[in-house]
This record gives structure tokens, C-alpha cells and sequence, in this order.
């Protein structure tokens, strides 16, 4: 049975509570903290004063980053599956040969 740990987290100046595995807490402190980051700039560059608004364009911004990360994954795969085929077929020609 894996340690729950209960921790509070600080976002756009709320507090929540949260009971995790022990294994989470760093990455979600760490999303926290980005997450605060984030906000700053935001409210910096575009002169935001709504939390809703701002914290919307961090989960856009967010998001739109990991969809990013899924193409680009997906492109590499496509191209790293055409490389092997290339390879194959140039090492079933001098095999068969």
C-alpha cells in the first residue's frame, strides 16, 4: 500500500488541500509553481486583473503544450517508422542479392 500524503497548494493565491501518493508531490509543487509563474506573466503582459481569465490562458497554454508534445511525437515516430523501413528494404536488397 503506497503513503498518501496530505499537502497544501498555493495557485493564484488560494489555498487547496490535496491528499496524494507520496510520488506526486513533486511534480504537482513544481506544476504549482509554474502555474504561478505563468500567471505573473500573463497578468504582466496583457494587463489582466481576473483570475478566471488568466488562469484560463494557463490552461490553454498548458494544453496546447502537451497537444504540441503529442504531434511532435507523432511526427518522430513517422519519421523514425519511415527511416527503419528504408533500412530494412536496403538490408533485404544486399541480403537477397
Amino acid at each position: 500500500m503506497s503513503e498518501k500524503l496530505k499537502i497544501k497548494l498555493s495557485i493564484a493565491n488560494r489555498v487547496y488541500p490535496l491528499t496524494i501518493e507520496a510520488h506526486q508531490e513533486e511534480g504537482l509543487r513544481k506544476a504549482a509553481k509554474n502555474i504561478d509563474v505563468m500567471i505573473k506573466q500573463f497578468e504582466q503582459s496583457y494587463s489582466v486583473r481576473d483570475k478566471q481569465d488568466v488562469l484560463a490562458m494557463c490552461a490553454l497554454q498548458f494544453a496546447s503544450q502537451v497537444e504540441q508534445k503529442s504531434i511532435d511525437k507523432a511526427n518522430v515516430s513517422e519519421h523514425v517508422e519511415e527511416k527503419l523501413k528504408a533500412l530494412n528494404d536496403l538490408l533485404h536488397l544486399h541480403l537477397v542479392s
